[in-house]
């Protein structure tokens, strides 16, 4: 603690991102980053982006990269946000539509940046405890009296999908709330909320460009919603960095969303090597739970998931372990190359056969 820290400052308790280690070379499956490289266009337009106009601002407004997501989705122009990376556009959403006067409702077992932004913005939290088999219970988000509701879907950790009638019941039944639907992982095997956005005025629906267009390390996400979902946005934005995306992350961006066959190729790998891996985690014993994300979140019944974790990382595997109460003996894994899953399989047939 510091004399010169507010108290705010001293009572956050900050996200823990996964372990990026360098200390030697690792299977890396710990943080969801897609296995395959970006698109090719998009490498390219970022070397033509790299000239004299670096030493000009972006564009504020970001206009090419929104009139291009808008037509990918089917929506206006009006109707988009656009942030470095999705954590930021979620951290202008909490700070947007949630009022401190009444909780914001996430799961126990969500993404926990969900409560560290609850944290940092003074905001009550409703924790609605997962149901049994880490089912989200949508019926108990529409029985509390919140200011609003965020669910990740997929889930993450647990990797598991609810269906768009689940999403409409949400709606539907919380008509004065923003209902924020976070879609990092739309695309391994869901389908967006994006549709919903004209019919429900309290629908923001969050994605990025890191996971299934494998552009982790350009920061780049967005919102769907109504206009005054996204003017509200567009608000707190401007009150902190007008120029939230540079140059590059704006040209790269954009040539993502042209180059659609690659995204469909790279995509539809991670998924049927992701369904090949747990067929085999399952015949070692594991228990897997139904994914429609780029991870697995697996269990084994007769070895401690913290002993898999170190174990594994002796042998050069890392994956992610939360020491937290009802997932402490699971384990997120990155779905990798088929190279780096078959690695994975053998260390763990060597730990658990031991």
């Amino acid at each position: 603690m510091s004399k010169f820290w507010s108290p705010l400052t001293a009572s956050l308790v900050p996200y823990v991102p996964g372990e990026q280690p360098k200390d030697k070379k690792y299977i890396k499956l710990n943080t969801n980053e897609n296995p395959y490289p970006p698109s090719p266009k998009v490498l390219e337009a970022i070397r033509s982006a790299t000239n004299d106009d670096l030493r000009l601002y972006p564009d504020p407004t970001s206009d090419a990269l929104v009139r291009k997501i808008a037509g990918y989705f089917e929506v206006a122009p009006n109707q988009v946000f656009v942030g470095n990376g999705s954590d930021e556009v979620l951290a202008f959403a909490f700070a947007a539509f949630f009022n401190p006067a009444k909780p914001v409702a996430f799961a126990d077992i969500t993404y926990s940046f969900y409560k560290v932004y609850a944290e940092f913005y003074q905001l009550k939290a409703d924790i609605i405890p997962l149901g049994e088999q880490f089912k989200l219970p949508v019926d108990e988000f529409s029985r509390r009296d919140t200011g609003g509701i965020v669910i990740p879907n997929p889930n993450a950790p647990t990797a598991m999908l609810i269906s768009l009638d689940d999403i409409r019941t949400l709606l539907a039944q919380n008509p004065d709330q923003v209902v924020l639907i976070d879609e990092a992982y739309i695309d391994f095997g869901g389908e967006s909320a994006a549709k919903l956005v004209n019919e429900y005025p309290n629908l923001l629906v969050v994605q990025t460009l890191s996971k299934s267009r494998s552009l982790a390390g350009l920061r780049v996400g967005w919102a769907l919603g109504s206009e005054e979902l996204i003017d509200g946005l567009n608000r707190v934005k401007n009150s902190f960095n007008s120029y939230t995306l540079d140059r590059l992350a704006l040209a790269g961006a954009v040539a993502a969303f042209e180059d659609e066959a690659y995204f469909l190729e790279t995509t539809a790998k991670v998924i049927a090597t992701r369904e090949a891996v747990t067929k085999e985690l399952k015949e070692l014993g594991f228990i897997v739970t139904d994914s429609a994300a780029n991870f697995v979140f697996i269990s084994h019944p007769e070895h401690a998931a913290e002993v898999l974790f170190q174990q594994l990382r002796e042998r050069g595997v890392l994956v992610r372990y939360f020491k937290q109460p009802r997932i402490d003996q699971y384990l997120r894994v990155t779905v990798g190359t088929d190279e780096e899953m078959a690695a994975l399989v053998e260390a763990l047939k060597e730990i658990i056969k031991r």
